[in-house]
């Protein structure tokens, strides 16, 4: 159970909670070259649509989703630390989406709490918020050393819902992929959905969105009239 924080009139605190990869920062095809190249230095070729269908999973459940299930998996780690340098690589390539650094602001100068709720190694996350040059809206921030089980699990959820004092109650989350509206319903937090991670609209909400956003520019126009907007004008 999350222990509740009071804003100073004594009211519940609530929270945004954001995915950051293919979020807020264009990294969803970069981590899709990364896992290809990972795949292909272990003998697999894999395609990559169908990488890209797992990326926004943990790394672990994407490799056993789209390696033979009567593999070595003693590989597994070694696959994933090459994921990992490769994805390092492109660190210099990353950029956040338009509209990123003002969407934060405003949901924070709106009262809510702000967590970055990503599963990524924490190194990476370091860099990722260095792109994003927001801290100062950003009030707490997870990655994978905080979840003992990755997306679609909800645990990262509830440990950036920890970081900031939130109930899932008073909570919405942004993601952009299946795995993000998965995790989010598991909790019965309403999740918004962004489409920059390149999933369609359908999917999206076939898996639980209750709104779609071409990205973060399109939601920051709309941020009243989203479920966002309705948090912030919560008494």
């Amino acid at each position: 159970m999350v222990h509740q924080a009071k804003t100073p009139s004594g009211a519940r605190r609530r929270g945004v909670l954001f995915d950051v990869d293919g979020t807020l920062i264009d990294s969803s095809y970069i981590h899709t070259m990364a896992w290809w190249g990972a795949f292909r230095q272990y003998g697999y070729d894999i395609p990559m649509a169908s990488i890209h269908h797992y990326v926004g999973m943990g790394g672990d459940r994407l490799v056993d989703n789209l390696l033979p299930g009567d593999r070595d998996r003693s590989a597994d780690a070694e696959i994933m630390a090459s994921h990992g340098a490769l994805y390092a690589s492109h660190w210099p390539s990353l950029r956040a989406f338009e509209g990123v650094k003002e969407l934060l602001a405003q949901c924070h100068a709106g009262g809510l709490a702000v967590a970055l709720a990503s599963s990524a190694r924490h190194r990476d996350l370091e860099v990722m918020k260095g792109v994003l040059d927001s801290d100062a809206f950003i009030d707490g921030a997870t990655s994978a050393n905080d979840a003992k089980e990755s997306k679609p699990s909800p645990d990262i959820l509830v440990a950036a819902l920890e970081a900031i004092g939130v109930d899932a109650a008073d909570a919405v989350f942004v993601g952009d992929a299946v795995w993000d509206m998965k995790a989010a319903g598991a909790l019965g937090i309403p999740c918004v959905a962004v489409r920059c991670g390149g999933i369609n609209a359908v999917e999206l909400r076939e898996a639980g969105a209750i709104e779609v956003y071409e990205g973060p520019a399109d939601l920051l126009q709309n941020l009243t009239s989203s479920a966002i907007g309705r948090l912030i004008a919560r008494a």
